[in-house]
């Protein structure tokens, strides 16, 4: 396969597309939730996409490795801490919020990084980055809407998802989990978190509210086009294309969850919410940025 020094038309479009789908995602989930449970849900999405997966992975004759048992675990652990944070904040507050917040995993991630990996030192740029995203996070967390959509429980919740999302990166990038497939990762993490969130369930109340035929399409569609297929999809574009380049987009998913939340929903977008999404969006931007070496002359 042709691997690519830029990202190209077809990228750039395919970035976008995916963006859009992760946006609509948030909906989907706030849509299910009120005929699932959250956490029964996000147990019954991991144990469904984890079957799609496996089949994915016998039909394309990629090997199921579980040597690397311990990093498997707490990949799937963060997993599970991740989307039950996220789809519980999707129950308490609105979409537009959560979106803001739980896109601000890079934040948590680039600060990890730099005390726990080496060579992610940050930068003059990514530090203005980091400021202007967190500037935008708390703005998020304190400007309070007046009528009652969002509370501060769900917020917490989604930037609890945010750093569980930090986490998965990296237990990826830290362990010995490293040098397994992305589909393996995946798979870890699916099969872990359906038992682990499946047990929790019962604990957060009724696993099934007023579930209506909709609910049940947003669930298939949660395990097929989401979890399964968008994840196999952005791991191709991320070999073929180059990471850094391929990353700059994921700015385009807050403000698509955003503004999604407002034209499906009739969520209320105040000032201050634009505000707070400018700052993570441009301050998302600085942290993808790729890093330009300096030019060494040619000898001549």
């Amino acid at each position: 396969m042709e691997r690519k020094d830029h990202i190209d038309g077809f990228a750039a479009v395919s970035l976008v597309a995916f963006a859009l789908v992760l946006g609509f995602n948030q909906v989907v989930i706030k849509v299910v939730n009120e005929g699932l449970q959250p956490v029964f849900f996000a147990g019954l999405r991991s144990a469904g996409a984890a079957v799609c997966l496996w089949l994915w992975m016998v039909f394309r004759g990629v090997p199921r490795d579980f040597s690397q048992a311990g990093p498997g675990l707490l990949i799937g652990l963060c997993f599970s801490v991740e989307f039950l944070m996220l789809f519980i904040a999707l129950d308490l507050t609105t979409v537009a919020r959560a979106s803001v917040l739980f896109y601000s995993m890079p934040v948590w991630l680039a600060l990890a990084a730099h005390a726990l990996l080496p060579g992610e030192r940050i930068g003059g740029m990514k530090a203005a980055g980091l400021a202007l995203a967190f500037a935008g996070v708390a703005w998020a967390i304190l400007d309070r809407p007046s009528g009652g959509q969002g509370s501060l429980a769900g917020d917490l919740c989604a930037l609890g998802g945010a750093l569980g999302w930090a986490g998965i990166a990296l237990t990826a990038r830290a362990t010995r989990l490293s040098a397994a497939r992305p589909e393996m990762q995946l798979l870890w993490q699916v099969l872990v978190s359906a038992p682990i969130l499946l047990i929790a369930a019962p604990f957060f109340g009724p696993l099934v509210r007023d579930l209506a035929p909709v609910h049940l399409a947003g669930l298939g569609f949660q395990v097929v086009v989401v979890v399964t297929a968008g994840f196999l999809f952005w791991m191709w574009l991320i070999s073929r294309y180059p990471a850094s380049g391929v990353a700059s987009f994921s700015f385009l998913s807050p403000v698509f969850g955003a503004g999604l939340g407002w034209l499906l929903l009739g969520e209320e977008i105040g000032a201050g919410l634009l505000g707070a999404l400018a700052l993570v969006a441009i301050g998302l931007v600085l942290i993808n940025r790729p890093r330009r070496d300096p030019q060494v002359p040619q000898k001549v």
